[in-house]
């Protein structure tokens, strides 16, 4: 499979709600698809076949299989990248992805947003919005303190509802817009 085959196999994979969740719940902890079933709510086969895309497009990792009642359950864990901030390049669109499949990416990670809003707590909450021209250096410096946020949010995470913690949503896209100045390859 090709490195674009990967990605695009990676982002038709996120593309959904409870996956996107299974993601988040997965940072902070490995779990079982019995956990994660009762965590949102769901049946534990619909858990076991979310976890099953998950793993075959790689973006979760058997972390763990403990014994259950005779049998073994396998623990899950999600595959952070403190290179990409995400577990591949799947945040950004493949070259061969066409605009149907990223279109129904982004309107999954809308969904999500607007869910996680809704619990938002007053006077904790930080928004930013920019669609501004920026020198090639702050630009690399933006993306590296996104990274790097991003890295202490996934490396910090605690297991869901943790003695201590309080639950929260870190939610980033950066990425350089074309212009109509710019060649076919989005360079000048």
């Amino acid at each position: 499979m090709s490195v674009e085959d990967e990605a695009l196999t990676e982002l038709r994979a996120s593309a959904h709600p409870v996956r996107l969740r299974m993601m988040s719940l997965l940072t902070g902890a490995a779990m079982s698809a019995a956990e994660l079933a009762r965590e949102l709510d769901i049946t534990q086969a619909n858990a076991s076949y979310h976890l099953r895309t998950l793993a075959k497009a790689g973006q979760v990792e058997v972390a763990a299989t403990e014994s259950v009642r005779g049998g073994q359950a396998k623990k899950y864990r999600y595959r952070y990248s403190e290179q990409t901030g995400r577990s591949t390049e799947a945040s950004r669109p493949a070259r061969s992805a066409d605009h149907d499949e990223w279109r129904l990416y982004i309107d999954v990670l809308h969904q999500e947003l607007v869910r996680r809003s809704a619990q938002r707590v007053n006077g904790q909450a930080l928004s930013a919005d920019a669609e501004v021209w920026l020198t090639p250096e702050t630009w690399r410096t933006t993306m590296q303190l996104v990274k790097e946020a991003s890295r202490l949010v996934h490396e910090e995470a605690l297991p869901p509802h943790a003695a201590g913690s309080v639950h929260v949503n870190f939610q980033a896209e950066l990425f350089r817009m074309r212009d109509e100045r710019d060649d076919a390859d989005g360079e000048r």
